[in-house]
């Protein structure tokens, strides 16, 4: 892959959670690419397995490890196998997330004639399920909280380590239809700044990157019909970034890249980055 700059990570061990979608497997063959060894984390291994499989073709070190962030013990199996063939982590990543049907509604806003529909095909905000919000909390918030809990012990017994999570435009400003996952966005964001504060003593950063809008095989069916044009949520995304336009995965780099360099970013902490082609600093005027 082609760097925006490129860094020294040798001999650093990186770990990075859902390393086998589209934006995190940017992450981890950017890592690689800068001569980390990348312990691939995925509860789909084959999807593991094939961001590995584009890191060594590319001459990088990488290992594939089936795990769920959701999973105390699985997060404890995947670190002793990591920690045997890698050593400790020095760059976590926590990239696992995602959004689910059960915790959004139907309609950008409630009307008044919904309270009197009968049609179970209409979701509106008072028949969410509450088993579908706490899914999509949990992925996001402790599948970030746990894998920290499990790897960042070791990182606080050494010298420059850091953590990098995945936060959301949602954190800065909730999408309508999708309450759920813009809060347990907004938890990462704070839970980032909190564990910047308590991690210092120890020496571990820990900062986030919060994407604007990508398409990803998670959100391909709500931004792209299939003839490939954009849906209507779609238009008023792009109408909302002054770019006019969604990134692209290697437009993250950049930014990942600096905040895992020491030399770079070593007072940078508690920060959560926009990027994101303007959609934040948009008023819509």
């Amino acid at each position: 892959m082609e760097l925006p700059f490129k860094i020294d990570l040798n001999n650093k061990t990186a770990v990075v959670t859902g390393g086998g979608g589209v934006l995190c497997g940017e992450f981890a063959r950017a890592l690689a690419a800068c001569g980390a060894k990348v312990a691939v984390c995925d509860l789909r291994p084959e999807n593991a397995q094939k961001t590995v499989d584009e890191i060594v073709a590319a001459g990088g070190c990488a290992m594939a490890v089936e795990c769920n962030v959701l999973d105390k013990e699985s997060l404890l199996a995947a670190r002793d196998k990591i920690n045997a063939e890698f050593g400790t982590c020095d760059i976590l990543l926590n990239g696992a997330g995602g959004n689910n049907p059960r915790g959004t509604t139907t309609k950008e806003y409630l009307f008044p004639e919904d309270l009197a529909n009968d049609n179970k095909d209409l979701i509106t905000f008072f028949d969410l399920d509450p088993k579908g919000i706490e899914f999509v909390f949990n992925l996001n918030f402790l599948g970030t909280l746990l894998p920290t809990q499990v790897f960042a012990k070791d990182m606080a017994e050494k010298k420059d380590c850091c953590v990098v999570n995945v936060s959301s435009m949602n954190a800065f400003t909730p999408l309508t239809k999708i309450p759920a996952y813009s809060g347990a966005k907004a938890a990462v964001s704070n839970f980032t700044q909190w564990l910047a504060v308590h991690f210092a003593p120890v020496g571990i950063r820990v900062n986030a990157i919060a994407p604007g809008f990508f398409v990803t095989e998670q959100n391909r069916a709500l931004l792209l019909n299939p003839d490939g044009s954009f849906t209507p949520r779609s238009q008023k995304i792009l109408n909302s970034t002054p770019m006019n336009r969604f990134g692209t995965p290697d437009e993250l780099v950049g930014t990942l890249l600096w905040l895992v360099n020491e030399k770079a970013a070593s007072f940078v902490n508690g920060v959560v980055v926009p990027v994101d082609g303007g959609f934040s600093a948009y008023s819509g005027v």
